[in-house]
């Protein structure tokens, strides 16, 4: 007579092996349109792979790293049930941030947190990932799925990933490169990409009462899926640039804002003026200003206002660089420039008034 089992078990702690085996299958496809030459072994290993005699044609490489995760946008995607954009938000919080120096995106790896393992979910969201690391040009090289019962609730997860790229020494970009005179490029953003949700979910959510379902002429769309429009990945275009011009610098528009992630590659001495007059922010921008009463200077801190990434270029390139971005389908123009600086208590600051 066998004896029903009483003692503890990690099943019984919450977390299920078989479920995260199962998720670990249904991801491995996605993972391998990711693949690069350099990247040995597959999926399942203790740690990723990547031959790194692939640079020895660099005179002096050096490697870029960064890490990065997504903020509380995962919790739409959670109230929507939408898992496959989130990872290309991942992607290029990471690897836009590595482009900045001029590297070229090599390998990523990612960890996903959840409170209870849903293969076909935990796989979407890897899909989302393997998708934005083709975009940007790098192989998932591995990862991590943690399911952590009782501190997260069973639909809860977060994502997070870190990435390695490499760049020749002298072909470095920052603010050293930048001279007095140099043209200011914005590329446009798709949207609010992934920062300031704290802000945007308290107004929307908490002072305007909406619901992600609700319909806004403005978007032509959903408030659920404008909010949830991945961000665009920069990498690819950023590189492309590079090989057509002499970029003296990148600025990645994250946390902060645009001037203030602009003067993080703006010498002393130096003041990058960008003026609001030359483009029109999208509609989401003033919605949410709008039904928060928030302060201009606020929204500006806290969001990009349709600025996902800037170029700092010598006024002699800006036609090839606009010519260069655009043939890749890339809105861009010319934003501003880099001036003395004189009174101004920081290396970036925005004039006039957003085009109606």
């Amino acid at each position: 007579m066998s004896e029903t089992p009483t003692g503890a078990s990690y099943a019984a702690a919450g977390v299920d092996i078989e479920a995260g085996d199962r998720a670990v299958e249904l991801m491995k496809d996605w993972v391998r349109k990711t693949r690069r030459p350099e990247v040995l072994g597959g999926i399942g290993g203790f740690a990723g792979l990547f031959d790194a005699s692939a640079l020895k044609g660099y005179e002096r490489p050096l490697l870029a790293s960064a890490t990065d995760g997504v903020g509380t946008k995962v919790d739409l995607a959670r109230q929507l049930g939408v898992y496959d954009t989130i990872g290309h938000d991942l992607v290029a919080m990471v690897m836009d941030d590595i482009v900045v120096c001029g590297a070229e995106p090599l390998f990523m790896t990612d960890y996903i947190c959840v409170g209870k393992v849903h293969p076909e979910r935990v796989a979407a969201i890897v899909k989302g990932i393997a998708e934005g690391c083709v975009l940007a040009g790098c192989a998932l090289v591995g990862g991590e799925t943690a399911e952590h019962p009782g501190l997260l609730g069973p639909d809860d997860f977060d994502v997070a990933g870190a990435g390695t790229g490499v760049v020749e020494a002298e072909r470095l970009l920052g603010p050293d490169r930048i001279r007095e005179g140099d043209a200011v490029i914005a590329m446009a953003s798709s949207g609010l990409h992934s920062n300031g949700y704290s802000l945007v979910r308290h107004v929307v959510f908490d002072r305007a009462g909406w619901s992600l379902d609700r319909e806004v002429p403005e978007f032509g769309r959903s408030l659920g899926e404008e909010l949830l429009e991945p961000t665009k990945i920069y990498s690819l275009d950023c590189l492309a640039l590079t090989r057509t011009t002499a970029v003296h610098a990148f600025s990645h528009i994250t946390g902060g804002g645009l001037a203030a992630n602009l003067a993080r590659v703006v010498p002393d001495g130096l003041h990058a003026r960008i003026d609001r007059t030359t483009w029109t922010p999208a509609p989401v921008f003033d919605l949410i200003g709008k039904a928060g009463q928030v302060e201009r200077l606020e929204l500006e801190k806290t969001l990009n206002m349709g600025v996902g990434m800037m170029a700092v270029v010598p006024a002699g390139s800006v036609e090839i660089a606009l010519t260069t971005l655009r043939d890749r389908g890339v809105d861009a123009w010319v934003a501003g420039e880099i001036t003395r600086r004189g009174d101004e208590a920081t290396g970036a600051t925005l004039t006039g008034d957003y085009a109606a």
